[in-house]
């Protein structure tokens, strides 16, 4: 999903097949305007070859750090001169980093995210080989060796930076929401999947991206109006608060039963320009509010 909340890519995946093979792939097959440049996800979903391939391909990957003491950080020096430049963070930078091994393999790497870019690989299928590649392979060596340092300055940058952080976690924060959501829609809370076939399934997968994607525009433009309305009549609405309020809900959403709607009598009620009524219009129009 993007930061407007909106849903741009949708795969299904065995339940066995690690997630983060596959970021990549919406990635560099985006068919939407959006110019999608950074991917934030959890510490599980970035391995060392999804921070090289990222950066090689011209994007950012941005995990949620967990578990730091456990993650091997690079340095150019002994230990003994990085803990004079950095008694705090030194301890972490347990790797030598070996800049001879990248500039022998740059060339490859650069094949690679051509390679990538312009389609002639999936990204799903080169993150799988790589990450199971032996440590005898320079190749592989060298993709790691160029993930551990993009991870090196992302994690510098973590630590460092409490804006940066925050980011990281509004955006994450935002697709458990949506999933959230989807959960509503796909599965009226009944968590069957009906479906048994790949091609099946991701038709319905792809049908549920469209039904998402319709209420969040949907909330996104009475938010609109709203707001609108509110400002109209003299109230204060900053524009920071509306950065934090959430499209990517329910609770306006009915899932069980049969709904009749009298077409003609909600036709009648649409403004000029085919507008619903916003609710306190509504509720005046009953004479439950003033």
């Amino acid at each position: 999903m993007s930061d407007q909340w909106s849903t741009y890519g949708t795969k299904i995946i065995v339940p066995t097949a690690r997630e983060d093979h596959y970021a990549l792939d919406d990635f560099l097959g985006n068919a939407t305007d959006l110019p999608i440049t950074e991917h934030a996800t959890d510490t599980h979903g970035a391995t060392l070859i999804d921070f090289a391939l990222f950066d090689l391909v011209g994007k950012a990957l941005t995990p949620r750090m967990r578990d730091l003491t456990r993650v091997a950080l690079v340095r150019d020096d002994t230990p003994t001169e990085i803990g004079k430049l950095y008694p705090h963070a030194g301890p972490l930078l347990g790797a030598r980093w070996n800049e001879d091994l990248i500039s022998g393999c740059w060339p490859d790497l650069l094949r690679m995210a051509g390679s990538l870019k312009y389609g002639q690989a999936t990204a799903s299928l080169i993150v799988g080989k790589w990450s199971a590649a032996s440590r005898q392979n320079t190749l592989a060596a060298a993709l790691k060796e160029w993930g551990m340092l993009r991870r090196t300055l992302h994690t510098a940058k973590y630590l460092s930076d409490p804006v940066y952080r925050r980011k990281i976690s509004r955006q994450l924060n935002k697709g458990e929401s949506l999933h959230a959501l989807r959960r509503d829609l796909y599965y009226a809370q009944q968590g069957t999947i009906t479906k048994p076939h790949l091609e099946q399934q991701t038709e319905q997968a792809w049908c549920l991206t469209v039904l998402t994607n319709s209420v969040v525009a949907w909330t996104t433009e009475y938010y609109s109006r709203a707001v609108i309305e509110l400002r109209a009549q003299g109230r204060e609405v900053p524009d920071e608060v509306l950065a934090h309020i959430s499209p990517g809900h329910s609770d306006n959403i009915n899932f069980f039963g049969v709904i009749n709607v009298d077409v003609e009598a909600e036709l009648a009620e649409l403004d000029g320009a085919g507008w619903r009524p916003l609710r306190p219009a509504r509720l005046r129009q009953l004479g439950l509010t003033t």
